[in-house]
């Protein structure tokens, strides 16, 4: 049983890191909640975010930015920071 609940938990942790590995506002920035960022859902939230921008974070050209692209344009300080809440 302790096997299956590790196996579990592992699971659950890979469907969750997208919006993780996003940061805490990535589950609001994912609208459509596929685990990928359009630049329509960046804009939506970053409306300074040129499309020619939001290119060049997207490292694969595919047309989204996955957790890792995600994660590399905002340690470059290429993707804004979400405002604290509070």
């Amino acid at each position: 049983m302790n096997r299956l609940n590790k196996l579990a938990a592992i699971a659950v942790s890979a469907l969750c890191l997208p919006a993780y590995a996003m940061g805490a506002g990535g589950a609001e920035l994912d609208a459509n909640g596929d685990g990928l960022l359009s630049v329509t859902e960046v804009q939506a939230v970053y409306p300074d975010v040129t499309a020619e921008q939001f290119s060049a974070m997207d490292l694969n050209a595919d047309g989204a930015l996955d957790d890792a692209e995600v994660q590399a344009a905002t340690e470059a300080g290429v993707m804004p920071v979400a405002p604290s809440e509070g």
